[in-house]
């Protein structure tokens, strides 16, 4: 309906559809008109009163209008054109068209070829709080893509290689005693890197011993390439299982180590343009002043890589295996000097997809105890944090419903605190950091995910009630609450398409919350079942019910018909 409100104005005002679009606003009240168009930046151009402007514009496009127009009035006031909306006829038209299309609303064909690479975990410790950001984040804009018709390939890098990783193998080799796994194997791991930063502090030898252990690595050593081996693969099968409890899938995985010697020849070939250079300690290095970026190492005296080294070569690799259109590297902000300088030196290598690609820079996660810190052993694991969310979502389940049986406590909590969990880090603008708090997640009430779904579960129940619906559903009197949700419903597309513009979840998730919050007010004061309106309600119901799942979808959330 804002497109029919751009169409009309472009008749008669001098100005392109994106400026339009972006002066118009939706007013405070229904009684001032459903869509607003400011007149004072007009007033400049053509030198005359806004209100005089207003009421010149509102007067020629009335004389368009006819009986059966979308927009059934336009007046103007104090320097605004206001529209007015044929109600009724926005809500047929609206609810028609979702009953419809379904799942399919609100769907659009880019045709692009994209990926988003995101979890990239290093194998030495189990995923924590701050991953399950970055998955969440990674999967949602991933269907966010794929939504809005883009060719969407998910991938990961597994960083399983380098002086990190050697911290742990340090670590088991001398306290390990060939244990095998007594936990999760991935905490196992874990416990390892901590035991290794405690040691480390009493002896900073133990860091050298690392660096030792990695060129050993490099070279080969087959003692050092066999313990990597067990307690990589201790570590990758324990995000595994963690992927596969928040309904995570890759369509494509990378490992470092299969990699990097790779990103040692580009650097090598960079040394051979004099793009680089050696310094006379052995390093390799690019000045990047020009760049405000200063010097950045590329390979250590001993020859040994460094993160940007295997990441050269990734990046040329999944351009030549794919062919994409853009590539998009969901990583947290502490990295963004990174890929700054990644990006430059790609550019600088002659790579032309170098500025196809994009770093979705999101904030830090912290608890209200503070800040979490791997070394130190502070950090919320993942899969204890699920666990702690889905003890507090059965209590919750428990006081509410006496009869449900231990399965179905088992199953709906597990939802509810995924959908907590999930919502909770996706609200927010995933440029700024966040503070998680697990009891607040978990309310059914307020803005969190168990109140998206209790929406949901509150609108299935209704349709449910009908044993036969009725025929036919005409709108007699539609009332406030219907024409804000109905207004609600025909605003998902453009959601969407802003989403997928700026990469940005968020815009979903606050979307889902007002339409839940629009419905349940519908829900309050507008008797569905038993009166003169019931068809036509219970369409409206269904079409509310289509979009909260598709926004749910969006978010990586599980609706569930039943709370």
């Amino acid at each position: 309906m804002k497109q029919r409100v751009i169409d009309l104005l472009k008749k008669e005002v001098k100005l392109n559809e994106e400026e339009i679009s972006r002066l118009i606003s939706v007013p405070p009240t229904i009684e001032m008109g459903d869509f607003s168009f400011p007149c004072f930046s007009l007033a400049k151009i053509e030198k005359k009163s806004p209100i005089l402007i207003a009421e010149t514009i509102a007067e020629k496009l009335r004389k368009d209008l006819t009986k059966n127009s979308e927009i059934s009035n336009i007046d103007a006031k104090a320097g605004y054109v206001n529209f007015f909306l044929n109600k009724n006829m926005l809500a047929t038209s609206v609810i028609d068209k979702i009953l419809k299309e379904k799942e399919k609303y609100g769907k659009s064909k880019e045709g692009l070829r994209m990926m988003v690479e995101f979890a990239s975990p290093n194998t030495n410790k189990p995923l924590h709080l701050g991953h399950l950001r970055n998955l969440s984040i990674g999967e949602s804009v991933s269907r966010i893509i794929d939504f809005s018709g883009d060719k969407i390939i998910k991938s990961s890098i597994n960083n399983d290689r380098g002086v990190h990783i050697c911290k742990s193998m340090v670590a088991y080799d001398e306290f390990g005693k060939n244990k095998q796994p007594d936990k999760k194997s991935d905490h196992f791991v874990g416990d390892f890197y901590v035991m290794f930063a405690k040691k480390a502090k009493e002896d900073p030898s133990y860091e050298e011993k690392a660096l030792e252990y990695l060129k050993k690595w490099e070279e080969g050593d087959k003692k050092i390439i066999s313990l990597w081996k067990k307690m990589n693969k201790w570590a990758l099968d324990g995000f595994k299982e963690t992927y596969k409890l928040f309904g995570i899938s890759f369509d494509k995985e990378y490992y470092e180590s299969e990699i990097y010697k790779e990103g040692k020849e580009i650097v090598q070939q960079g040394l051979d343009k004099g793009i680089f250079s050696r310094r006379e300690d052995g390093a390799v290095f690019i000045n990047l002043e020009k760049e405000n970026l200063g010097e950045k190492v590329l390979l250590r005296p001993d020859g040994t890589s460094i993160y940007i080294t295997q990441d050269l070569y990734l990046a040329v690799l999944k351009d030549k295996e794919y062919k994409l259109d853009g590539s998009i590297y969901v990583v947290g902000n502490e990295q963004e000097y990174h890929f700054k300088v990644l990006f430059s030196i790609l550019k600088k290598l002659g790579y032309n997809f170098a500025n196809k690609l994009t770093h979705l820079s999101y904030g830090m996660v912290e608890l209200p105890e503070g800040k979490m810190k791997s070394r130190e052993g502070t950090v919320v694991d993942a899969d204890d944090l699920i666990a702690n969310v889905q003890n507090l979502s059965k209590e919750e389940i428990e006081k509410r419903y006496k009869d449900l049986s231990k399965k179905e406590i088992e199953e709906r909590s597990l939802k509810i605190s995924l959908a907590a969990i999930k919502y909770t880090l996706l609200k927010t603008d995933i440029k700024n950091n966040m503070m998680f708090n697990p009891k607040e997640s978990i309310s059914f009430e307020g803005n969190t995910g168990p109140y998206l779904l209790y929406s949901y579960a509150r609108a299935n129940s209704i349709v449910k009630k009908v044993e036969k619906k009725a025929k036919e559903s005409k709108i007699i009197d539609l009332k406030e609450q219907e024409i804000k949700l109905i207004k609600e419903l025909e605003n998902f597309p453009q959601i969407v398409k802003k989403a997928y513009n700026d990469l940005a979840p968020n815009l979903i998730a606050n979307y889902a919350f007002d339409l839940s919050q629009s419905f349940n007010e519908f829900y309050h004061a507008c008797p569905v079942l038993g009166n003169k309106e019931e068809a036509f309600r219970l369409k409206l119901v269904e079409a509310f019910k289509i979009v909260l799942k598709s926004s749910l979808n969006l978010l990586g959330i599980q609706e569930i018909d039943e709370m």
